[in-house]
């Protein structure tokens, strides 16, 4: 059970707790009407209002606790990087990716994708992207993320033969990845790129848990999906996670992508 978990049951224990003192405060009460001597009435209605006060702190405690017990929680006791993943995710402190497809094409013209992509700078949020923020930015220190894997097909949240190059048409393009030590509620960002040009993105609170496996899709790209080199950038906050690149083919393209990522997290996972 993770510190999350941990919280939410001291919750609804409680709730449960508050009830049943509720429950007896208000059977204090009916005895003590039927008591003659007005000392043990006294005493009796005492104890009453004792448990409805205690019935009272064991309510603000259940909401008090979500809220912020558990960051408070994660300030003096931060969790360790154990998300639950199969094997078929081989995270290493650095990865080499090498595509290889073999396309026989019956026209002779210009590739439409280049050999070698062109790598940006460091990643950063775009200040449209900022003016849509609805959560803290400040994300767990400890947080981390493995590399992207790209499908074109999810299943149970995890994508399906995940690949590098990809031809058309496309419908969905799933992203997935791993993550442990995130927050709840702090604002994440998913930024796709095409060649360069923002087409799409995902900004919202984080209403995972603490760790596990997530994706990011995109459908419907601006311009739709055409042939070029996508990126695809995960933000907490304002601190880049991770990164991850695909190349889409067109019909005419003929030559054998090949491209080695920059940088993976330093992420320790437990299958």
């Amino acid at each position: 059970m993770d510190i999350h978990a941990g919280v939410v049951v001291i919750a609804i224990f409680s709730v449960v707790a508050a009830y049943f003192s509720i429950r007896a405060a208000i059977s204090v009460m009916q005895s003590a009407r039927k008591l003659s001597f007005y000392s043990l009435r006294r005493q009796h209605n005492a104890s009453a209002w004792r448990l409805l006060f205690f019935a009272l702190f064991l309510i603000a405690l259940a909401i008090w606790l979500p809220f912020y017990g558990e960051p408070l929680i994660y300030v003096h006791f931060p969790p360790s990087l154990t998300p639950s993943l199969t094997s078929t995710v081989t995270v290493t402190p650095t990865i080499t990716l090498t595509p290889t497809i073999t396309l026989t094409p019956t026209l002779s013209s210009t590739p439409l994708v280049t050999d070698t992509p062109t790598l940006t700078s460091t990643p950063f949020v775009p200040v449209a992207i900022e003016a849509l923020f609805a959560g803290p930015v400040t994300p767990n220190p400890e947080a981390g993320f493995s590399p992207l894997q790209f499908s074109t097909q999810l299943d149970e949240g995890r994508p399906v033969a995940p690949g590098t190059v990809f031809e058309l048409p496309i419908g969905t393009m799933y992203g997935g990845f791993a993550y442990n030590n995130t927050l709840p509620g702090v604002q994440w960002s998913a930024l796709w790129y095409r060649n360069g040009e923002l087409v799409d993105y995902e900004t919202k609170p984080w209403d995972g848990g603490t760790g596990g496996i997530g994706y990011t899709d995109s459908s419907d790209p601006i311009g739709g999906w055409l042939p070029g080199t996508y990126e695809v950038q995960i933000f907490m906050g304002y601190d880049w996670m991770t990164i991850g690149r695909f190349v889409i083919l067109g019909e005419l393209a003929t030559s054998t992508p090949t491209f080695t990522a920059t940088r993976a997290p330093s992420l320790t996972l437990t299958p």
